[in-house]
């Protein structure tokens, strides 16, 4: 394939994607984002009269002096907010077993999240890494930049394709002055997660999506089968009948899955799964409505 006919293929997968993820966002997620994503703060609106059942730390104690009466500040909702995107575009992510790869699913989450924040009239920015960070994004509004997000998502070719979670959280750290919030999309292939996640944590708040497909989760009895790791180029020939085999790989891969949510959990993270599988966005869309539910308390 030349790289022109590359790029069509990927522009048709953008325009495909900008359609559904349209369609999507009309129909499921458009509410359960505004509700489940806040502005960061107050913002002083004007002075009041204080009424019985205010906060008292909000009396204005110059105003109230001035005035006879106590006044209280008023804050409206600083309604504003900068999405952060960061996508893992590691070697693991070209893996499909089913339609989709999972650098596919990715890319149409960010895309769901991404025109979620345009209707919102939210600013939307990205964060590619694999092996380093690779590509960024600065934060900005509009639906022609969520389409420039989803291409980038698709088109990026890293020159190291493995995986560093920690350089990712490094640079969102140094580089984002004010708080955001980051939608950290990653298999999370990658070790150690606890203290570069609780970094980013502690400084934005984060949500961590966690791309699975099927196959990765269980082997398939299909006798002996050379397995290529993507990230290092390692080879292994694995006979695949063996059942203790498949028994221990389930026990790792679990162990493996239950690890991220673990160390989500601990660093206050909210996380859901997007499988490659039909039910890809199921899991995105209850975590947004727990958010919300949180949120309205």
């Amino acid at each position: 394939m030349t790289h022109d006919e590359h790029i069509e293929e990927v522009m048709n997968r953008v325009r495909k994607l900008e359609l559904k993820a349209r369609r999507l966002v009309k129909e499921t997620f458009a509410g359960e984002y505004q509700s489940s994503f806040r502005g960061q703060g107050l913002d002083f609106d004007d002075f009041r009269e204080y009424a019985h059942g205010d906060e008292i730390r909000f009396i204005d104690w110059n105003v109230t002096a001035r005035m006879g009466s106590p006044f209280i500040r008023k804050f409206r909702e600083e309604r504003e907010l900068s999405v952060i995107l960061a996508v893992d575009i590691s070697g693991s992510g070209d893996f499909g077993s089913v339609h989709f790869s999972k650098r596919e699913a990715a890319a149409e989450a960010a895309a769901i999240l991404g025109f979620s924040a345009a209707g919102n009239g939210d600013k939307v920015g990205l964060l590619l890494f694999a092996h380093e960070p690779i590509l960024f994004v600065p934060a900005a509004k509009g639906t022609r930049h969520v389409l420039r997000i989803v291409r980038e998502i698709l088109m990026a070719q890293p020159d190291k394709p493995g995986t560093s979670i920690r350089s990712a959280c490094d640079f969102l750290i140094t580089s984002l002055r004010k708080k955001a919030f980051v939608v950290l999309i990653s298999d999370f292939f990658d070790d150690p997660l606890d203290k570069p996640l609780g970094k980013l944590s502690r400084k934005h708040e984060t949500i961590a999506l966690q791309v699975t497909d099927p196959l990765e989760m269980t082997l398939p009895k299909a006798g002996k089968v050379v397995f290529t790791d993507p990230e290092t180029g390692w080879e292994a020939q694995i006979n695949t009948n063996n059942a203790n085999l498949r028994m221990g790989y389930e026990k790792l891969m679990r162990r493996q899955m239950e690890g991220v949510r673990d160390t989500c959990k601990k660093n206050g993270i909210d996380h859901a799964q997007i499988s490659t599988d039909r039910d890809r966005l199921g899991d995105l869309h209850r975590l947004l409505k727990k958010r919300a539910r949180r949120r309205s308390r």
